[in-house]
Parts: structure tokens; C-alpha cells; sequence
């Protein structure tokens, strides 16, 4: 056998298989952290109910997993701070 039929394929993920210019390791990706619909309701002192309200008006977002929601906590926080009011 000569040395190229013996030669392995080389792997995908192997840096000598990247085009010049790109890294082997993937970019990280900004870490998401998910609340339940009771959680976001104990950091807001307000009920369930009204965290499903605020869901299904579109006024807080959310994402379907299953039968339950996941919300993001920056959604949480940009929707505490736009609903903010300050009384003079």
C-alpha cells in the first residue's frame, strides 16, 4: 500500500480542515436564562395569572415548552423597565 491509501480522512472539526481564517472552536453563545411563569410572578410580587395575562397580550414574551412557558429574564427586565412610571 502506498502512503496516500493508508492516509486518514481527516475530520471536519480537525483545525487543519478549516478554511484559512476561521477558528476550529465555535463562538460562544450569550448564555439565555429562562424562568418559569412562577418565578417571573415571585420577582414581580404579582400572581400567575397575571403573568399568563401579560404573555397573551404580548406584553411580556415568552416561549412554548410543552404545555408550560419559559420567559426570558431579559424580557423580565426590559419589561419592568419600560412599565416603570415615575410619580411626582
Amino acid at each position: 500500500m502506498n502512503a496516500a491509501a493508508m492516509a486518514r480522512p481527516v475530520p471536519a472539526q480537525h483545525p487543519a480542515a478549516m478554511p484559512l481564517g476561521r477558528s476550529a472552536v465555535p463562538a460562544p453563545r450569550a448564555a439565555v436564562t429562562f424562568l418559569t411563569v412562577a418565578e417571573v410572578a415571585s420577582m414581580m410580587r404579582v400572581s400567575k395569572m397575571t403573568v399568563y395575562r401579560l404573555v397573551h397580550a404580548g406584553e411580556l414574551a415568552a416561549v412554548r415548552v410543552g404545555r408550560s412557558f419559559r420567559v426570558p429574564e431579559r424580557a423580565v427586565q426590559d419589561y419592568l423597565r419600560d412599565a416603570y412610571t415615575d410619580i411626582a
